[in-house]
C-alpha cells in the first residue's frame, strides 16, 4: 500500500479482527480513525444493485462532486473495470480477503487522477446483510476540478492473510488440516 491513510486503516482493521478472518462491523469504532472518515465508505454486498454505497465520507463525495450514498459503487467504474471491480468485491466478501487497488479517474478538465482503493471485509453474521468497508484516497493533492468520473482499475492485489492450521492425525495414513478453505 502506498497511501498512508490506507496503511493506517488497514492496520486498525487488522487490530480489530484480532486473529479472526475479519472483524465484526460493530468492532470498528470511528474515534481511532476519525481523521480518515472523510475517505472511508461502506458498501452493501448486493451485486444486482451494483454494490450500493451505504456510507460515504465527505472527502470522497467532494472528490466525486456529489453525494453518492445509495448509488452503485460499480457504476463509478468504466468499461471492463466495472466487471473487474464486481469480481474483486465478490472475492473480498466471499473469501474474506482484503484488497488494495490502483485506480485512475478522469477529472472534468481531462486530467488523469491517480487514486488508491482499499477494500476490507466484515465478518459475516446471520440475519445481517453482508457489507464491506474501504478507503478511497487520491495519491496527490488535487485542486477542485468539478468532480472526477470514469474510474479505471490499473492494478490490484489481495493482501495475504495468515492462516491458522491445526493438524489432526485421525488414523494412520489420514491427516486432516483444519483451517484451509
Amino acid at each position: 500500500m502506498k497511501h498512508p491513510g490506507n496503511r493506517e486503516f488497514y492496520a486498525y482493521w487488522e487490530e480489530k479482527r484480532a486473529g479472526a478472518a475479519a472483524p465484526e462491523r460493530g468492532d470498528l469504532e470511528p474515534g481511532p480513525v476519525r481523521h480518515l472518515l472523510g475517505d472511508i465508505f461502506v458498501l452493501g454486498y448486493d451485486a444486482t444493485a451494483g454494490f450500493p454505497v451505504r456510507v460515504a465520507g465527505t472527502r470522497m463525495c467532494a472528490l466525486l462532486g456529489r453525494d453518492i450514498k445509495g448509488q452503485s459503487f460499480a457504476d463509478l467504474f468504466s468499461g471492463g473495470s466495472r466487471h473487474d471491480i464486481e469480481d474483486i468485491i465478490g472475492i473480498v466478501v466471499d473469501e474474506t480477503l482484503p484488497t488494495v487497488a490502483g485506480v485512475t479517474a478522469q477529472a472534468a478538465d481531462g486530467a488523469t487522477i491517480p487514486l488508491e482503493l482499499l477494500l476490507l471485509p466484515f465478518s459475516a453474521r446471520s440475519r445481517t446483510p453482508l457489507s464491506l468497508t474501504g478507503l478511497l484516497a487520491p495519491m496527490d493533492d488535487i485542486p477542485a476540478r468539478g468532480g472526477v468520473a470514469a474510474f479505471t482499475l490499473t492494478s490490484w492485489r489481495h493482501l495475504p492473510q495468515p492462516r491458522v492450521l491445526r493438524k489432526w492425525a485421525v488414523i494412520r495414513g489420514l491427516t486432516v488440516y483444519e483451517g484451509l478453505r
